[in-house]
C-alpha cells in the first residue's frame, strides 16, 4: 500500500511538472506573440499616418475599418488629420471627420489641424475643418459646451396658455425628466470616452397621471432643424418635468436601461448638442426649487409663462406693480480670465482647494452690481493674485447650470508680475510658459499637472492663447 502511494505521488509530481512546463511555454509564446502584435500595431499605425500624409485613401480606410482610435498621435503629438491637413488632402480630411476624428486635438507645439491648414494656405481643408468643429451652432459661430441649444425657445408663445396646453398633449411632444435635479439619460450604444449619453426623451403617456398632479413643468422650446426656415409652430415641442416625488426606480423605469446623471461632472458626458438643452432645463428647475416663495412678501408663488415666471399669490404684493426681477429666473454673471504676462510669453494659472489634485485653471469670480465686465476682471485678478491688469479682451461665454451662472471668458493683459495670493480663495497661483501649458493641455506634464477638460470655457481660453503664436 505504501509503495502504491509513493508511485502515485511521483506520477502527480511529474504531471505537475508537465503542467508547469506547459504554462511556461504558453507564457513564453504569449510574450513573443505580444511583441509581434506590438510591432504589427506600430507598423499599422505608421501606415495610417503615411496614408493620411500622402493622400492614400485606401490605407486610411483600412485603418478606419479596424475600429481603432482615429486620434492616435505620434511622438510629436501629430494625428492623421494633421498630416492630411498639412498636405492639403481634402478627401482624406473629409473621410476622417466623417468618422468622428476630433478636430480640436492639439499637438506638442499647440496647433490643431485647422491651424496647420491655415498656415499652409489650404483654404478648402480649413473651411471643412471649421465646419467640423465640436460646438458649432447652425449659424456657424463657435459655441462652448452647454451653449449649443438647437431648440427655438419661442418666448413669445409662453403667455399663450391654450397653445402650451395643446403642445403638452401633442403626440410628438417629448419630456426631459429630472429627479432632484438629476436628469434621466440614455447611454449611447457606441460612444467615445468623452460623450457617453443623450437625454432620455419620454412620451406623455407613461407620465400622464403624474402630469395631472401639476409637477413643475418647463416649456423648453420647439425642435427647429433649420433656422433659415420659418417656424410653423407645428414642430415637436420639448418640456422639462420635475418628477422628484417619484422613486428613483420608477423614474428609471420610464426608459429601460437609462440612468440618472447627478449633475457635475457626470453631465459633461452628454452629447454637445444635448448639453445646451440640459443647461436650460436644469437652470430653470434649480431656480424653481429655490424660489417657491415670494422674496418680497413671503407668500407662496405659482408658475406662469411656461415656467419662466413665478407670480406671487398675494394680489396686494408690490411685485405685481412694475418690473421686478424677483419674478424671473436668476442668471449670475461670472468673469473667468486667463491672465497673460506683459511679454505675452507666460500665463497665470491658479488652483483652488476644491480642484482635483494637480489641476490648474483660469482665475474667476462673480461680478458685482453696477460693475462692468472689464472692471470685474481687474478687481478679481488683483484680489486673488495681487497682479495688476490693464487691457481686457473678451473671448466667449458659457452657461454653467450648477445652478445658474453665465461664465464670461476673457484674456487679461497684466502690467505687473509679482504674485501674492489670497489664501482664502486660492491654494496656489503661478506663471507658466507656453511649452509647459501645452504639456498640461495634452496631459503630458512631467509633474502630472493639467488644466480643465475641453468642455470648460477655461480650457478653450487657454488653448486660444497657446495657438496664437504657436510655432509651425
Amino acid at each position: 500500500m505504501f509503495s502504491s502511494r509513493v508511485h502515485l505521488l511521483n506520477i502527480c509530481q511529474q504531471k505537475k511538472g508537465n503542467i508547469a512546463g506547459f504554462i511556461w511555454d504558453k507564457i513564453s509564446l504569449s510574450a513573443v506573440t505580444f511583441r509581434k502584435m506590438s510591432s504589427f500595431n506600430q507598423e499599422f499605425k505608421e501606415r495610417f499616418f503615411r496614408g493620411a500624409a500622402s493622400g492614400e485613401i485606401d490605407d486610411v480606410r483600412l485603418y478606419i475599418k479596424g475600429n481603432v482610435d482615429l486620434n492616435e498621435r505620434n511622438e510629436r503629438g501629430w494625428t492623421a488629420l494633421m498630416f492630411a491637413a498639412r498636405n492639403g488632402h481634402l478627401h482624406v480630411v473629409r473621410e476622417l471627420v466623417q468618422h468622428g476624428c476630433d478636430t480640436s486635438v492639439i499637438n506638442s507645439t499647440g496647433q490643431t489641424a485647422l491651424d496647420i491648414a491655415l498656415f499652409w494656405n489650404h483654404g478648402d481643408v480649413a473651411r471643412h475643418l471649421q465646419a467640423g468643429q465640436r460646438y458649432l451652432h447652425p449659424d456657424d459661430n463657435f459655441r462652448n459646451y452647454f451653449s449649443l441649444n438647437t431648440l427655438n425657445r419661442c418666448s413669445d408663445k409662453r403667455k399663450d396658455r391654450g397653445w402650451l396646453a395643446n403642445k403638452i398633449n401633442d403626440a410628438n411632444t417629448r419630456f426631459v425628466v429630472f429627479r432632484n435635479l438629476e436628469v434621466l439619460a440614455t447611454k449611447l450604444p457606441k460612444s467615445s470616452s468623452m460623450y457617453r449619453y443623450e437625454l432620455g426623451k419620454i412620451e406623455m403617456k407613461p407620465i400622464e397621471t403624474i402630469l395631472a398632479c401639476n409637477p413643475v413643468t418647463i416649456f423648453l422650446g420647439l425642435v427647429q432643424e433649420n433656422r433659415q426656415v420659418p417656424l410653423t409652430f407645428k414642430e415637436p415641442a420639448l418640456f422639462a418635468v420635475d418628477l422628484s416625488t417619484m422613486s428613483e426606480e420608477d423614474v428609471r423605469a420610464l426608459s429601460p436601461g437609462s440612468e440618472l446623471l447627478p449633475g457635475y461632472p457626470a453631465a459633461m458626458q452628454l452629447l454637445p448638442a444635448e448639453a445646451g438643452i440640459f443647461a436650460e432645463a436644469r437652470s430653470m428647475l434649480a431656480w424653481h426649487d429655490r424660489y417657491q416663495f415670494c422674496p418680497t412678501c413671503g407668500s407662496s408663488t405659482r408658475l406662469e409663462e411656461g415656467g419662466y415666471k413665478r407670480e406671487c399669490a398675494n394680489l396686494e404684493c408690490r411685485s405685481h406693480k412694475g418690473v421686478h426681477n424677483t419674478c424671473y429666473p436668476r442668471t449670475d454673471p461670472s468673469a473667468i480670465m486667463l491672465v497673460v504676462s506683459p511679454d505675452d510669453k507666460r500665463c497665470l494659472l491658479g488652483r483652488s482647494q476644491r480642484f482635483p489634485a494637480k489641476m490648474y485653471s483660469c482665475l474667476a469670480g462673480f461680478m458685482e452690481p453696477g460693475e462692468t465686465l472689464e472692471d470685474a476682471v481687474r478687481r478679481e485678478v488683483e484680489e486673488e493674485s495681487g497682479v495688476i491688469v490693464d487691457r481686457v479682451e473678451y473671448h466667449s461665454s458659457q452657461p454653467w447650470p450648477f445652478p445658474a451662472s453665465l461664465m464670461l471668458g476673457c484674456i487679461a493683459h497684466a502690467t505687473t508680475e509679482t504674485v501674492k495670493i489670497d489664501e482664502t480663495e486660492l491654494e496656489d497661483a503661478r506663471w507658466f510658459n507656453r511649452p509647459e501649458v501645452v504639456q498640461m493641455l495634452t496631459r503630458q506634464h512631467p509633474q502630472g499637472l493639467f488644466v480643465p477638460p475641453e468642455q470648460a470655457v477655461a480650457h478653450q481660453i487657454i488653448k486660444t492663447w497657446v495657438r496664437r503664436t504657436a510655432n509651425l
